[in-house]
């Protein structure tokens, strides 16, 4: 009976998209924003750089003086190009304030001092200087309403906002297919409780990983289930994401590009031509160039001038080689790697994610045409190429400094393409994928507010400390019962919804494509579908 009725609210909820998109915002936002105020303050990778480059963005400050500043990167020392601008005190603070805890994993948070405002301001540094500035102006105002640590939480509950919208028009397009269970099932793998992470603190790669999963999620209905009436909206989802995407950094560039490629490999006969005879597709289009071509400028008249010690036996080759022993790595850190990278999630995460990808993929294999098949292989090729060509053209000058979540905005298109062949491709009868989605659906749910629950674990009493956090020798504001209960719950919602969406009255053909041999019977029957539907 409570089955019933969820599944009779989900599908009140998926017949307007305005009412699905305001609760996958309110899941995902709950979602986040419990990363943000259950992290430290400078807990996130780099994020004392990023809240220096938002905060002084916000005060028109986009550009300033280049500083030379010595550091030790993964035992490699060198001189770091950094911008110097001129904040509140407390700023210059915030770079030391995790230094007791950071990598120390054993060790909370509670070492850390008391961040307070102090009159006047000085110069800091910041090595996000060269980054581009829309992204920062975006979360950086509230810098100027608030001020101290409070600051610091409004900035990073903003970033929460803006990745949680993007991701809810995901949801909104993956529920415009015909079962949306399946693509439903991949929006929510390709959210890893990484991604949630980065979406809820100051960090550049929470939108742009946000932007990969609306762009591969907005991009191939409109190519592999085309509907006239809503080609529209999908072009502005897919246009507000690569707009995202390519402003965040130069690889954006190359995110949009592998995911419109294998968009097109997958496309239906005819699909392109109607996306193409749109007036919208244009004038996206010349809006995604003008933003690619002010990307390409910002970068190429900011370059990084740092000057790095590299050992002289870290040839492109021993990089490309260290890369590639480092792929399982790199596949945890895509799932969850948290804090500096010195909190990892229990076990069962790693393998409840990892299984439920390899379960669409090989699923999507069964069934798949060739273009299908080398859709998903050339994926998976390119999850493992690209770290490796690109820490071999940057470990002389940069260092080995590859990580998960760099890959993520290209890597979340594989669960969202693995489910949408499924979908297409996958006969309905005689096998009990309700329950499977509904297994995959609390199976994700439950290990990640266990992820969640490790990493509050880390800050609150060190990895040694105790599973139930008792006594807690650090605590975000509100006290960690708070947030852990809010995310369980709101991971619950997201992993029942998914699961109850499907409509198993709607008449679902064995494929969704039209073949010259199926003649008046199967037009009609796929006429009737679209009616149904």
């Amino acid at each position: 009976m409570m089955i019933t009725a969820v599944k009779s609210l989900a599908d009140r909820l998926a017949s307007s998209p305005r009412r699905l998109w305001a609760v996958a915002f309110a899941i995902l936002f709950a979602l986040s924003a419990s990363w943000s105020l259950s992290t430290p303050i400078g807990g996130s990778p780099d994020e004392h750089a990023h809240l220096v480059r938002a905060a002084a963005v916000a005060r028109g400050q986009v550009e300033g003086r280049e500083v030379m500043v010595p550091h030790v990167v993964g035992g490699i020392e060198g001189r770091f190009a950094e911008t110097g601008v001129e904040l509140p005190r407390i700023y210059q603070d915030l770079k030391d304030v995790n230094t007791c805890y950071v990598f120390k994993s054993e060790k909370s948070a509670s070492c850390a001092p008391t961040l307070k405002e102090t009159p006047g301001t000085t110069l800091v540094t910041t090595a996000a200087g060269r980054y581009h500035p829309a992204y920062y102006f975006a979360v950086g105002w509230p810098s100027l309403l608030v001020h101290g640590e409070a600051a610091f939480y409004l900035m990073r509950l903003m970033s929460a906002l803006i990745c949680s919208a993007l991701v809810a028009s995901a949801v909104v397009s993956a529920a415009e297919w015909r079962r949306r269970s399946f693509t439903l099932l991949g929006v929510t793998t390709a959210t890893t409780p990484m991604a949630l992470f980065t979406f809820g603190v100051v960090n550049p790669s929470g939108p742009e990983i946000a932007a990969g999963i609306l762009v591969w999620s907005a991009g191939l209905p409109m190519l592999m289930s085309p509907d006239p009436h809503l080609l529209n909206r999908r072009l502005a989802r897919l246009g507000v994401g690569a707009l995202v995407l390519i402003s965040i950094r130069p690889l954006g560039l190359i995110w949009f590009a592998g995911a419109l490629f294998f968009g097109l490999l997958l496309a239906r006969k005819g699909a392109l031509a109607g996306v193409l005879g749109r007036k919208a597709t244009w004038l996206w289009g010349a809006l995604a160039v003008v933003a690619a071509g002010a990307a390409l400028l910002w970068s190429s008249g900011h370059p990084d001038n740092s000057v790095i010690d590299t050992p002289s036996d870290l040839t492109p080759l021993t990089a490309a080689r260290k890369t590639f022993d480092n792929g399982l790595l790199y596949m945890k850190q895509m799932v969850g790697y948290f804090g500096w990278l010195d909190a990892e999630p229990p076990a069962a995460t790693l393998l409840v994610w990892c299984g439920v990808v390899i379960a669409l993929m090989l699923f999507a294999l069964c069934y798949a045409r060739l273009r299908d098949t080398l859709a998903i292989v050339g994926v998976l090729v390119g999850i493992v190429v690209i770290p490796i060509a690109a820490q071999a053209m940057q470990a002389r000058q940069l260092g080995m400094i590859w990580q998960g979540r760099y890959l993520l905005p290209f890597a979340v298109g594989l669960p969202i393409m693995a489910a949408a062949i499924c979908h297409e491709r996958l006969p309905w009868g005689g096998f009990a994928w309700r329950r499977l989605l509904v297994l995959s659906g609390f199976s994700l749910s439950v290990v990640n507010a266990a992820a969640f629950l490790w990493a509050l674990r880390r800050n609150a009493v060190g990895v040694d400390g105790p599973l139930l956090i008792s006594p807690a020798h650090w605590s975000p504001p509100g006290g960690w019962a708070v947030w852990l209960v809010l995310y369980s719950v709101a991971s619950l919602t997201m992993g029942l919804f998914m699961a109850v969406s499907d409509n198993r009255e709607r008449a679902v053909p064995q494929s969704s494509g039209v073949s010259g041999n199926e003649g008046p019977q199967g037009l009609a029957r796929l006429a009737g579908a679209q009616l149904e539907a």
